[in-house]
């Protein structure tokens, strides 16, 4: 039976996505930040890691770096909801098996965790798509307006646009690629 844990400060999402793979007949374990998921995995062991990457404290990039030292074949994938290339290349060279952005279901997890790559915990490279000109402006925004805690005449500041402008571009659907 495989085993899972589950690193996300979210709780309603960690739960819904816990039972998921309990109802799959997986053994999933818990944690809502870096220290409780270390000494989880240091606990238990498990085959696979979903981590989130933006939490309280340190962040999923940490995590990775620490549970690989400890337990060097386990299968990460990060899942966030704040993705971009520059983070998504980070997890992978700190040995993530695959990066997805929020928000996924249990079957895209799942697939990600049952992708073969060449080495045990080294991701494929040529399935990483560059996301349109559209979709890195927008998550760049996103990130800024995330850093100054969704002020967006600090954002605006930061990014050296103008507010109204900022205001017109966040009122748009974010790209699809």
């Amino acid at each position: 039976m495989q085993s899972i844990i589950l690193v996300d400060d979210e709780e309603q999402f960690r739960g819904r996505l816990a039972r998921a793979f309990s109802n799959r007949g997986y053994t999933v374990f818990e944690a809502e930040d870096v220290d409780g998921a270390l000494e989880k995995i240091k606990e238990n062991k498990p085959d696979w890691a979903l981590v989130d990457l933006k939490m309280p404290g340190k962040s999923g990039l940490d995590l990775i770096r620490e549970a690989k030292e400890f337990l060097p074949f386990l299968k990460i994938v990060v899942l966030t909801g704040y993705g971009s290339i520059a983070t998504a290349t980070e997890a992978v060279k700190l040995g993530a098996h695959s990066y997805l952005p929020k928000p996924a279901d249990v079957d895209d997890i799942l697939n990600s965790f049952e992708k073969d790559s060449d080495l045990p915990g080294v991701p494929e490279h040529n399935e990483f798509e560059a996301p349109s000109l559209a979709r890195a402006e927008w998550e760049h925004i996103q990130r800024v307006l995330n850093d100054c805690d969704n002020n967006i005449t600090a954002a605006a500041h930061k990014l050296g646009i103008h507010r109204r402008t900022l205001q017109r571009k966040l009122y748009k659907y974010a790209p699809k690629k």
